[in-house]
Parts: structure tokens; sequence; C-alpha cells
């Protein structure tokens, strides 16, 4: 595809000027998208990717979700399939793609925004070769933005096959012998259970997590979560700042990797040489291969707006920041804990979308006439002229 080719053959909206420019095409976007279109704005959808749902592209052939398609769906279109079934990223994929398609959102593939900057009140937004103007700007780009992994893989051999969990596809692209998997997040669990049938699998842990069942007494965990309005718990309420610090395993645990699929479970992960990888407990493990599991890092280095503190985090109250018409969509614990998930994006997307609306509102209220309209309204009455 072409730079600025429209996804699914829907024509972009003609010109490079709008009232709202959103910043990513994967749920956060699209979910915008479909209250930017109910209100009748004039906006577009810039994503960096060929492809609309980058991120899923970048997740292991066999993931699954742990929501099920009851809880999976974006506004306005169910997710297809056994309400009580959980989609495969293959289907997340299709399902955005058919999304997109349905609402005939107007997306632009292949158009990385490179700066997003204030402009007379407004906002410019540069991308390879076009610049595109706009009243406002919502940056979806979601909490999978650059893969982070540790300076001790640096020290490592050349000889041992690395990757980030982004590249991991499958267990045919990892060479056989030793795998290490570093990180004990869901992401960390799912591989080392996959790679166990294979080859043998050391888990390297950094940090306790909360192990919950993907079923309870014959309910899905997320059915529990909602009928106990913990997942409408926000980040300013006591619980929710409880909760946000910790991190939970869903239908997984230590005891389970071990028993279940004779993975051995190490302490974090602290250096390496060699072949080489050291402990924090002191032991080391010789290893063929290396998964990094370890997450993400936040890469807003292109915005050029003074939204971020002395240490480089995002300054916001649900997604909306400081900067008038500029806001945020899709980040982890951005309101509550379903903020990135899927299934709940939504909720801050309506939210968010209220939030254009008004302003845009307020923008047109305070504008002055145009010129026509000056031309033809009554001037002051002549000396003298009658009634």
């Amino acid at each position: 595809m072409g730079a600025s080719e429209p996804a699914s053959g829907i024509p972009p909206q003609p010109g490079s000027d709008y009232e709202v420019a959103v910043i990513g095409a994967g749920q956060a976007g699209l979910a915008i998208g479909y209250f930017l279109k109910q209100q009748g704005r004039r906006f577009v959808i810039l994503e960096a990717a060929d492809s609309i749902g980058p991120a899923w592209r970048e997740r292991w052939e066999s993931l699954t979700l742990f929501t099920p398609r009851r809880y999976s769906g974006l506004p306005g279109l169910p997710f297809p399939g056994d309400p009580d079934g959980y989609p495969t990223r293959d289907e997340v994929i299709a399902y955005l793609e058919r999304y997109a398609e349905t609402f005939e959102l107007p997306i632009e593939l292949n158009s990385p925004v490179r700066r997003l900057a204030p402009a007379d009140a407004r906002f410019v937004l540069e991308s390879d070769g076009r610049t595109i103007t706009a009243d406002q700007a919502v940056v979806a780009t979601g909490p999978f933005q650059k893969p982070f992994v540790p300076e001790a893989a640096e020290r490592l051999e050349s000889e041992v096959l690395q990757m980030h969990a982004t590249g991991y596809r499958n267990p045919r692209g990892i060479p056989d012998g030793t795998v290490l998997v570093v990180g004990g997040g869901n992401t960390g669990f799912q591989i080392a259970k996959e790679l166990s049938r294979t080859h043998r699998v050391v888990l390297a842990v950094g940090s306790r997590q909360t192990p919950l069942p993907q079923r309870l007494l014959g309910r899905d965990l997320f059915w529990w979560l909602t009928k106990s309005r913990l997942f409408n718990a926000t980040i300013d309420s006591r619980l929710g700042r409880r909760l946000s610090t910790r991190e939970t395993l869903i239908g997984s645990s230590p005891r389970e990797l071990r028993r279940n699929h004779g993975v051995e479970l190490k302490s974090r992960a602290v250096d390496a040489n060699g072949r080489r990888v050291r402990f924090e407990d002191g032991s080391e493990l010789e290893v063929d291969a290396v998964i990094w599991a370890t997450g993400y890092r936040p890469d807003y280095s292109w915005i050029d707006l003074p939204v971020f503190d002395s240490e480089g985090r995002l300054r916001h109250r649900r997604g909306v920041t400081d900067v008038p018409g500029l806001c945020f969509l899709g980040l982890t614990w951005q309101h509550t804990r379903g903020s990135a998930l899927i299934g709940w994006v939504k909720d801050d997307a309506e939210f968010i979308a209220e939030r254009i609306g008004a302003f845009q509102d307020a923008k047109k209220r305070a504008e002055p006439q145009s010129e026509r309209e000056r031309a033809f309204a009554p001037g002051p009455r002549a000396q003298g002229e009658g009634a």
C-alpha cells in the first residue's frame, strides 16, 4: 500500500484540515472514531502501520483473549460468535477490520505522525511529506508502543537467539535447547506454556503476581468482575489506586506452570554474560534462546506540547490534558482497569467524544461572523434615515 492509502478501500475525507485528528487505528482509535462519526465530525484517523490494529498482529499466533466475546466488542458492533467463547488473535484482527468497514471510518494507513505541535490555538501534525491541521487531537496509540528489553540483553553472545515477545510467533521459530522466558506477566506465562510442549523452558519472574482463575463457580472471571463492579473502580478511588499497583495472572499460576507444564521458575533475571543469565538469588543458567516478555515503554518523543512532567510522565485526567483540545485514549488505568481493554475502551471513548463535542460547540459560538455574514448584516442607520 502506498503512503496515506485508505484502509479497506474507504476513501479519506478530502483535504488536510479537520475538526479532529486521531492518531492510531487500534481499538482505541476505532472506538473514538465511532463516536465522532455519530456526531458528524470532520475527522481523520492516522495509522503509521500498513494495516488496522497493528499491535494485535505483533502477537504470537496462538494468542487467545482472556475476555469472552460478550466482553470483547467495540461500541455499536458485538463481537461475532459464541458470547461465552474466547476470541483468538486472528478473530480480533478480522473484527477490527470489519468494524472499520461497517462504520466507514476515515482511516489513512502508512501515515506516521512524526510531530504533533501547536499552531495558532490549533494543532499541526507532520506526517511523511504531508502537513495536517486540526482543531483537536486524540492520541490513541495505546499502551503497546516501544518494546522494552533490559540492558543485560546486550551482554549475551550472538549465538543466543533473542527476541522481545512482539517478535515471537510460534515454537517453530525457536531453536532446540533451553529457552528462558523473562517476565512473569500473562504474556510470559502463556508463551512459556506453549513452548513447554517442545522445549525445556525456564521462566524468570521478577515480581509476585496475583493468580486469578479464568472461571469461578461456572462463570467467567469477567462476569464476576463486572457484577461486583470492581471494573468500575476508578484510579482516583482508594480501591482503584490499590488495584492499579497489582498485576494479575488470569488462568495461570506458578504452581500450575510447574505441575502441568514442567516449566522451571527462577527469580528476577539481573545480568547476563556470554551464554549465561544470572538471577537475583545468585543462580545462573546457560541458555540457547531468550524471549523478553518485559513489557513496553511509552514513546511520546514526537509530541511537542507541554503535557509531561519532569520525569516524562503524561499529565492528564481521564485522558484530558491541560492543553485545550488534546486528549489521550487507551492508556492503562486511564480511568478504570478496563481502559486499555478492547471491551471497555468504549467508556473512555464516549467520555472523550463528549468533551470533543463540547469543545467544538464552544469554539463555534466564539467564532466571529464570516465575511459573508458581515457583508449582508444590516449596518448602522445613516443620520436622518427613516424607519
